[in-house]
């Protein structure tokens, strides 16, 4: 078995869990977008079902789906969720990404 290309740590995969729960889906899609204040978004989504040419990622029966121009982008990185003092949200640890703003969710490569 290979490595998924994406990894989910065990906290995203307990939130992931918990919002597809309370809204009745299945997966977060999660994708990169061109956009934002350092060229390129993290968007993340509701998925019903994973699209044909999508990437599945599965962990502690959360389920993430990724389409395939978004996986080049991510090849690597690491999904994660983090409750911190100033706010939770999911953050991707990206080695792929050159340079990022403060706001977590805008990159360049």
């Amino acid at each position: 078995m290979s490595e998924a290309p994406v990894r989910l740590s065990a906290a995203a995969a307990r939130r992931i869990n918990a919002i597809m729960a309370q809204h009745g889906k299945h997966a977060l899609r999660v994708a990169v977008v061109g956009g934002g204040c350092s060229g390129f978004s993290y968007t993340f989504d509701f998925a019903d079902a994973p699209e044909a040419d999508d990437v599945v990622i599965e962990r502690d029966g959360a389920t993430v789906v990724i389409d395939k121009v978004s996986l080049d982008f991510l090849a690597g990185a690491e999904i994660d969720y983090a409750d911190e003092l100033i706010g939770a949200a999911f953050k991707i640890n990206n080695p792929n990404a050159k340079s990022g703003c403060g706001c977590g969710t805008s990159f360049s490569i």
